[in-house]
């Protein structure tokens, strides 16, 4: 496919199109979506996700190995405690930052999302590391995610002497016949493939809920309760310790929740559709999460040898040793499918996730122009290219070091979700204190967070814990083992290399970019006018009577739905 720009006209007449996001435009360029600017000689996005879509991308994007098989070294150094009180805190970090970010994409639909809130709320430098940081991390992930689905399939004895690259090669073809059919596409297996996930965990939950009442008849344990959370067993491995450990798996597990907000500026009807998605998302994350995580700590002993026997990754997974514990047969080999359809769901989010980030960075001038470039069916063609040339590098795990490479690679943004959820709670913040500068009220929001700025505040704060968390396990590793540079810069260089991408930025910008010369955005400064949605000018506008707007107020206020029999079909909603 050439990478030509065409003229356009096709994407000026699609209805459902939508363009990318220019934080430099003036405040009083024009509000509505359709008429924001574009990155010169390129299309628009499309709007071709609908809701299912939304509520799906979600799930299928955290859903995966952090949940199936990464979950193990979470329960072996901190036991099954400290992974339940682990996840459950940071599923309540995740609420918070989804109801965060729900409330700014709604008012801003635009392209590139929270990435673009960090520039305008809080500092183009800060955003461009961000931004570039997460984008990279996904980019990275993607070549991973198909030498672990390799791993996985050699769950089977079959596969014993066929080489990995017999694997890799269909693998990418399929996520490039995927990206052929654009966000609908990827929208639609999303869709498919979760709901082949959210049927095993629910498949799981009463499996396991059989297995520990004793109702397996090949399990030669019979009753188990909780008999591994009390002597000889322990909830809580490692102590403190233990559970800091457990504490940042669990903040890299959710990843993925986020690509809600990302998908934003492709939503066909996004002031109905992204609040509805943040809170199903959440509550079914929680229900998926956590509900399957206390099962597997009441049924598999945090210290079972399965979790060190050779072979496949997926060998170590906890929900496969349950099934293995229980002696059912044909199961353990099922469920090693479902492990690998999810790492490819991941795989899929991977190609959204990093094409939409970087094509919204080269849209607003930090990146090279010809990554920005959108052809006529509302596909970021350069950044697809690139992130599966990226995919090609799953080739180096053919090699004998090649485990080493990708350790070093995933390095360089293993914390860039911490980083990234905590800015996304800064930049609703400093919007917030924006929004009341320039005399609005909370009233005016079509969306509103649940708990306001004070969530946005409490979310910061778990993030700098995590963050302080990760910092401590990464120069004190469980186990007593010495301190290691080598282990330190395997959990923290991310630290240092956001930090490099901020100087970098920010030095350029002093010769290059004036306007972004300062350490910070002042609330003063802050522009909330720009990017806003069409509907919402009439309440918010910069020139809008106080009158108008105090109508315009009790006329949104008056389209919701009150009473016990709508608040309770709002609940049902959110969960369902």
């Amino acid at each position: 496919m050439s990478l030509k720009p065409e003229d356009g006209d096709l994407a000026e007449k699609h209805t459902n199109a939508v363009p990318t996001y220019e934080p430099g435009s003036s405040g009083n360029a024009s509000s509505d979506p359709e008429n924001l600017v574009v990155a010169s000689g390129t299309n628009k996005l499309h709007q071709d996700l609908k809701g299912r879509h939304m509520q799906m991308i979600a799930i299928g994007g955290a859903i995966g190995a952090g949940l199936f098989v990464n979950s193990a070294s979470a329960f072996q150094s901190g036991g099954p405690g400290s992974v339940l009180l682990g996840f459950m805190i940071i599923g309540g970090m995740i609420y918070l930052v989804m109801q965060a970010l729900a409330e700014m994409a709604v008012m801003y639909p635009v392209n590139g999302a929270f990435t673009m809130y960090i520039c305008r709320f809080v500092d183009p430098s800060w955003g461009f590391a961000c931004g570039w940081q997460y984008a990279i991390s996904w980019l990275t992930v993607l070549p991973f995610e198909i030498s672990a689905a390799c791993n996985i399939i050699h769950f089977w004895p079959g596969s014993a002497g066929i080489n990995n690259s017999a694997w890799i090669v269909p693998l990418l073809v399929a996520l490039v016949a995927i990206q052929f059919f654009g966000v609908k596409g990827y929208g639609e297996v999303e869709f498919v493939l979760s709901i082949i996930k959210i049927t095993a965990c629910l498949g799981f939950m009463i499996l396991g809920i059989i297995i520990d009442c004793g109702g397996v008849p090949t399990d030669p344990r019979g009753y188990i309760g909780a008999q591994y959370w009390h002597a000889p067993h322990t909830a809580f491995l490692n102590g403190f310790h233990g559970f800091c450990t457990v504490f940042v798996t669990a903040s890299f597990a959710y990843t993925g929740t986020e690509l809600t907000g990302l998908a934003a500026a492709e939503t066909a009807n996004p002031k109905k559709e992204i609040p509805r998605a943040s809170k199903q998302v959440v509550w079914r994350l929680a229900i998926f999460y956590i509900i399957n995580l206390f099962l597997v700590g009441l049924i598999v002993p945090a210290d079972s040898p399965l979790y060190k026997t050779e072979g496949s990754t997926s060998r170590h997974s906890p929900f496969v040793i349950a099934i293995q514990l229980a002696r059912i047969k044909a199961l353990p080999s099922i469920f090693n499918a479902v492990i690998l359809i999810s790492v490819m769901s991941v795989a899929n989010s991977c190609t959204f996730g990093s094409t939409r980030t970087i094509q919204a960075l080269a849209a607003n001038g930090m990146g090279p122009d010809f990554l920005a470039y959108v052809d006529k069916k509302g596909r970021p063609v350069s950044t697809i290219i690139l992130q599966l040339l990226f995919g090609c590098l799953a080739f180096i795990n053919l090699a004998k070091n090649g485990g080493d490479i990708f350790t070093w690679l995933l390095s360089l943004s293993g914390l860039s979700i911490l980083f990234i959820y905590g800015s996304i709670a800064l930049a609703h913040i400093r919007f917030r204190q924006a929004w009341k500068l320039n005399g609005h009220s909370v009233d005016e929001l079509p969306f509103k967070a649940a708990f306001g700025i004070w969530g946005s505040y409490l979310c910061l704060l778990i993030n700098v814990l995590a963050l302080m968390a990760q910092f401590y396990v990464a120069l004190y590793p469980v186990g007593d083992k010495a301190l290691s540079p080598t282990i330190f810069f395997e959990d923290y260089l991310a630290g240092p290399f956001l930090l490099a991408l901020y100087v970098m930025w920010k030095v350029y910008s002093w010769f290059v970019r004036p306007e972004d010369r300062p350490l910070y955005v002042k609330i003063k400064d802050i522009d909330i006018y720009s990017g806003m949605r069409e509907t919402q000018v009439a309440i918010s506008g910069a020139d809008v009577p106080e009158e108008q707007r105090r109508a315009s107020i009790a006329e949104l206020h008056g389209e919701k739905k009150t009473g016990v029999k709508a608040r309770v079909m709002g609940v049902i909603r959110n969960v369902f």
